[in-house]
């Protein structure tokens, strides 16, 4: 490893041995002391986060920057390329709704976005929203939702102005640009208008910052008046709202990982109360859209694991009133469906590749919209209106930018509204996108995306940036990113290891990688690296491998497990400690959470498979590659003291390697800096931190 001559001592966290017994098993956490007691009012406001450990966390940062100074100059020129490669002025396809047409667009140079409308057959552009003007007084800045009313004359929009996901909502007047009196704070940004216009439902978080009540907030009036319209009671259940398909419900969508159930309310009635689907039933999942006096309702009922469609009649919905429309077919999971007046449209993906298939409601015709490239991304992108024939979709694939099409599903003919514009040029042509199977110890087939310049020489010698996530049943996009191209083009292969724990390969792929079956995951990620080891794309200690968040856990298990075959290590807010979150049922994910990670409170045996893996529980003295933690103060997803208590134990407990390095942003929460701009300074960090592990800073 090419490393900085520095004269800077790494920081020493000081030892508070703290010690708890549960299920007969007594674990020792020296570095408990970094979780602030009062961290829900460092969410709020991070000025009241404890003096002992901002200064750990300052030292952390300063020493960061020793190791990292020299790449700043690399660092800017990075910068300055990612930037190049972004149309400044860029501005969504209007969408139509009844007169106008909505659109959100960036100024030349702003880092925020301008949401506006024009109208609907094009004509003079009235901006309502100027997100630039609107964050200059915030060192942070974020919209949550936006949404206009029916009467096209309000528009409620919310933001959050610390980065701990609190929203506050606002209501804009078209006509004046004033906002109203009206101020809703501590959401979750969403809002449902009803159909009058006179009020709107939005959700509140709770002390432990948890989405569990839904209100109703009548215009001119004060918050504290608001009504209370539905409360959840299980402290692991999360709940949303949005629209249903038709515009005629308000959808009160409430779940964790593994069971759901959801709520009506007759937006012509907001005052009635909300109408129950189908009970919750243990393991069943459901989504559901209307259309006349019938559900169209996607779930994994029966035992359909990649899920099927079924109908209910909208007067009874309950579940034994369920009949299939689309039946299950194992292997072909059905992500997503989108209905409309005539047709029903599902997102449905087979062995990693995703397909847009149409269904003509009247005479169940069926096709599909293909495509032809080894790998790419595919996502239906909604309408505001019902009644149309026009399916808006994007495509993109790692060498081809994102494309956006109408499709008249009606003539079955495809429009191209827009291709991402690459100022400072791309030539698809430079570059090659191929897939390859990796496989795991147990057999399993890992399929990874891999993308790299034309005429790379399969020999080993190249450099590889491994991606991986694998949890949630959320799958890894083979699309289009203009910032890779920044290592791509200096002779890095970028790879994405579709592990167990999405839902790449359909939903038994994610069944596969959680709980008690999590290392799959991880033993999927180093089997992807041993098999572009084996293809002549890397070679060991060649590699940097890259997560965030649940697939910071991922960096940190595979740190812990097979680091021998990595040069580097990015986690990204990474979720490392999972056994002491997992414990810590005030935290604001932890009893959502257990459904995918177990509950080491009640069970003994999930405690025993968490201290199994966990990151942080498993630091051993042995040889680690150079690793950057990367964590956000106010991210109320994965608290700031998980990467800082992580690197401190590595630091302490490694025998060599290293160094392992910690970066906080103390203005930013779970996604890291607001701007669009500003955030290309921290993808710019890992870059240049995977080129210097790598040994290509200077080149």
């Amino acid at each position: 490893m090419t490393q900085a001559k520095t004269t800077s001592q790494p920081p020493v966290a000081p030892r508070r041995p703290h010690s708890f017994t549960r299920h007969g098993i007594t674990v020792t956490d020296d570095y408990a002391w970094l979780k602030d007691a009062k961290w829900q009012e460092v969410l709020r406001d991070p000025g009241v986060l404890d003096p002992d450990i901002r200064k750990y966390l300052d030292e952390e940062n300063g020493y960061t920057e020793s190791l990292l100074g020299h790449t700043a100059g690399l660092q800017k020129t990075l910068v300055r390329e990612m930037r190049s490669r972004i149309k400044e002025d860029d501005s969504s396809v209007p969408s139509p709704d009844g007169p106008f047409a909505y659109f959100r667009r960036f100024r030349e140079g702003g880092q925020h976005e301008l949401f506006g409308r024009m109208p609907r057959d094009g004509g003079v552009e009235h901006i309502v929203l100027d997100g630039d003007a609107l964050a200059k007084d915030h060192k942070y800045f974020k919209f949550g939702g936006s949404r206009h009313s029916n009467d096209h004359k309000l528009q409620a929009w919310s933001a959050d102005t610390k980065g701990s996901e609190y929203f506050t909502i606002r209501v804009r007047d078209w006509a004046s640009g004033q906002d109203l009196a009206d101020l809703v704070e501590e959401t979750d940004g969403g809002v449902v208008w009803a159909s009058d216009c006179k009020s709107f439902f939005y959700v509140k978080l709770d002390e432990n910052h948890r989405p569990m009540q839904v209100w109703r907030h009548k215009l001119g009036t004060r918050q504290a008046d608001d009504t209370l319209v539905y409360e959840e009671q299980d402290a692991g259940w999360f709940t949303h709202l949005h629209e249903s398909t038709s515009g005629r419900f308000c959808v009160i969508a409430g779940g964790d990982h593994e069971t759901s159930e959801q709520r009506l309310i007759d937006l012509a009635k907001p005052e009635a109360p909300p109408r129950l689907v189908a009970a919750r039933e243990e393991g069943v999942q459901y989504s559901l859209a209307d259309r006349g006096d019938e559900l169209f309702i996607l779930t994994n009922a029966d035992d359909a694991i990649d899920f099927k469609i079924v109908t209910a009649p909208l007067g009874a919905p309950e579940r034994k009133n369920w009949r299939d429309l689309i039946p299950y077919r194992p292997g072909i999971y059905i992500i997503d469906l989108d209905l409309y007046a005539g047709h029903l449209v599902r997102l449905e993906r087979a062995n990693a590749l995703p397909a847009i298939v149409i269904r003509e409601l009247a005479g169940g015709e069926e096709h599909a919209i293909a495509f032809d490239e080894a790998a790419y991304s595919l996502d239906t992108m909604g309408s505001y209106e019902f009644d149309t024939t026009n399916l808006r979709f994007a495509y993109s694939s790692m060498t081809t930018p994102s494309e956006i099409y109408d499709y008249d599903m009606a003539k079955r003919t495809r429009t191209l509204r827009k291709r991402q514009e690459i100022p400072s040029g791309h030539n698809a042509a430079d570059y090659v996108t191929t897939r390859i199977m990796a496989k795991a110890q147990d057999g399993a087939e890992v399929p990874v995306s891999i993308l790299h310049r034309r005429g790379l020489k399969l020999d080993g010698a190249a450099p590889l940036l491994l991606y991986g996530y694998g949890s949630y049943g959320m799958a890894m996009p083979a699309s289009f990113s203009a910032n890779r191209l920044s290592l791509v083009d200096r002779g890095f292969v970028y790879a994405i290891a579709h592990i167990r724990g999405g839902a790449d390969k359909g939903w038994g792929w994610y069944l596969d990688g959680k709980r008690e079956k999590k290392t799959n995951s991880f033993d999927d990620f180093a089997a992807s690296a041993r098999a572009l080891i084996d293809a002549k794309y890397t070679s060991a200690k060649r590699i940097v491998g890259h997560g965030g968040s649940a697939g910071g856990m991922l960096m940190g298990a595979v740190a812990n497990r097979a680091g021998e075959l990595f040069a580097g290590i990015v986690a990204e807010v990474p979720f490392v400690d999972v056994l002491n979150t997992m414990l810590d049922d005030t935290l604001p994910l932890t009893p959502p959470e257990w459904p995918e990670w177990g509950n080491p409170i009640e069970s003994e045996k999930d405690f025993r498979t968490i201290l199994f893996y966990s990151p942080y529980d498993n630091v051993a003295a042995k040889d680690y590659p150079a690793i950057l933690a990367m964590g956000g103060l106010t991210d109320p997803r994965v608290t700031y003291w998980e990467p800082a208590k992580w690197i401190a134990r590595l630091r302490a407990t490694m025998s060599g390697g290293g160094p392992v390095l910690l970066r906080t942003n103390m203005g930013a929460g779970h996604g890291g800096a607001s701007g669009r701009f500003d955030r290309l300074d921290e993808v710019a960090i890992v870059y240049a931190f995977a080129l210097w592990a790598t040994g290509m800073a200077e080149a």
